[in-house]
């Protein structure tokens, strides 16, 4: 089940915005030590590069998605994860804002 709240999470406050606004997020670190952010898709088809390994969580929204190397679009939706390796790239297309958890390597 998708998490509604990150207990006693550290928060940047200073927002990460990309590809003029289309993607908003705030980099969070846990007790644990962790390292996640939150943020926001705004409708759009957009690329992301990646350095590490990430799994994006949908926490409401939806999008499709396509990883580095395949031609499939794939759809995820609230409670779905996907999973990306490092040093690589996936596609999204957003017709709905996506709101999402990106949890690092």
């Amino acid at each position: 089940m998708t998490p509604e709240t990150l207990d006693g999470a550290s928060v940047t406050t200073r927002a990460n915005v990309y590809f003029d606004g289309k993607c908003v997020s705030h980099n969070l670190v846990l007790p644990d030590g962790s390292k996640k952010s939150v943020g926001v898709v705004l409708p759009a088809t957009l690329t992301f590069r990646t350095a590490a390994s990430e799994v994006m969580e949908c926490v409401a929204g939806s999008c499709e998605y396509r990883l580095a190397g395949t031609d499939v679009w794939l759809e995820s939706e609230a409670g779905h994860r996907f999973s990306v390796p490092a040093h690589s790239s996936f596609d999204v297309r957003v017709t709905e804002a996506y709101h999402y958890i990106c949890h690092f390597g």
